[in-house]
């Protein structure tokens, strides 16, 4: 079975057992899917309203980018899950030998950088939802406006821990040029997706607010 496919006491209990996967990559992910999937609810209950016809098109088009986007977040919580498991095994090498030292150094550079692929993958997928809930947040139903707080807020997580779990595999990594290119970009995406998360978020008191 998925891990995705576990229900969610299921999830959780994984989660916080001694098996190394699900962890904090995986949870990201979810969280992220969550955070989506807020975003998705508030644009399917805004769309048909009479007071937001005039952003109704543009309100679909967005919800059809992010229905990929949260299928693809839920995609990566077993993908990295995957990732991760010839990392875990790669520890365990024994390192006797200068062979067996050098096949072990060989070997976690490798799936350091298969480890990252994941985490990076999610960061760039949370920044454009994230993107999305700022095109929503004065186009959408002040009913439901709270949910888009809440899911920049989950996609807001979602970005933090992806950058950790990035950073924990490149500071590992011997190929400093790699590690130090995918941890600039990561940053970057972070830093502005954090400060989107942050105007849509106190956006979304004001309308609140009124």
């Amino acid at each position: 079975m998925k891990i995705i496919e576990k229900n969610c006491i299921e999830f959780i209990d994984e989660l916080s057992s001694k098996s190394p996967v699900p962890g904090g990559g995986g949870a990201s992910a979810l969280v992220g899917a969550i955070g989506v999937a807020l975003g998705n609810m508030v644009a399917n209950l805004t769309i048909g309203k009479k007071k937001y016809k005039e952003y109704e098109e543009e309100i679909k088009e967005l919800l059809d980018e992010a229905k990929h986007l949260e299928r693809e977040l839920l995609e990566m919580v077993d993908e990295d899950a995957k990732c991760f498991m010839p990392l875990s095994k790669t520890y365990g090498l024994p390192s006797n030998t200068e062979e067996e030292k050098k096949y072990k150094e060989e070997t976690m550079e490798k799936v350091l950088k298969e480890a990252c692929e994941v985490p990076y993958r999610a960061a760039k997928t949370c920044y454009r939802a994230i993107k999305i809930h700022q095109s929503m947040v004065d186009k959408s139903s002040k009913i439901v406006i709270s949910d888009i707080g809440v899911g920049v807020q989950c996609l807001r997580s979602c970005l933090l821990g992806s950058q950790l779990n990035v950073k924990i595999n490149t500071m590992s990594m011997k190929d400093r040029e790699y590690a130090e290119k995918i941890s600039k970009e990561v940053n970057e995406i972070t830093d502005e997706g954090i400060r989107i998360c942050d105007e849509v978020f106190e956006r979304v008191i004001e309308i609140m607010e009124g």
